[in-house]
Parts: structure tokens; sequence; C-alpha cells
């Protein structure tokens, strides 16, 4: 049976390997891009567009 060490005793490279192992996948997905837009921002393209209208 395998014993388990803490983390904090574990080598730096085992730890890395450790965390590596669990670190999720993203899919292609930039976290940092996620970010939702301030609504207090003046946005030129959000204001610029006509209504549609049924004629």
């Amino acid at each position: 049976m395998k014993k388990m060490t803490p983390l904090s005793k574990m080598s730096k490279k085992a730890q890395k390997a450790y965390h590596a192992k669990r670190r999720l996948d993203w899919n292609g997905i930039k976290p940092v891009t996620r970010v939702a837009k301030s609504k207090k921002v003046y946005d030129r393209k959000r204001f610029g567009k006509p209504f549609d209208t049924e004629e």
C-alpha cells in the first residue's frame, strides 16, 4: 500500500506533478478574456445600431 506524504513534505518536482495532474483543462477558453464589460463604460458599438423594424 502506498503511503500518503503531505504536500509540504514532497519535493518541488513532485508538488509540480501533483498540481499539474489536478489542474482542470479550459478546452481552449482563455479565462482572462471572459470578463464581463462594465455597463458604465461608453461603448460606441452598443449605441450606434438601429432597431429592427418590421415593415
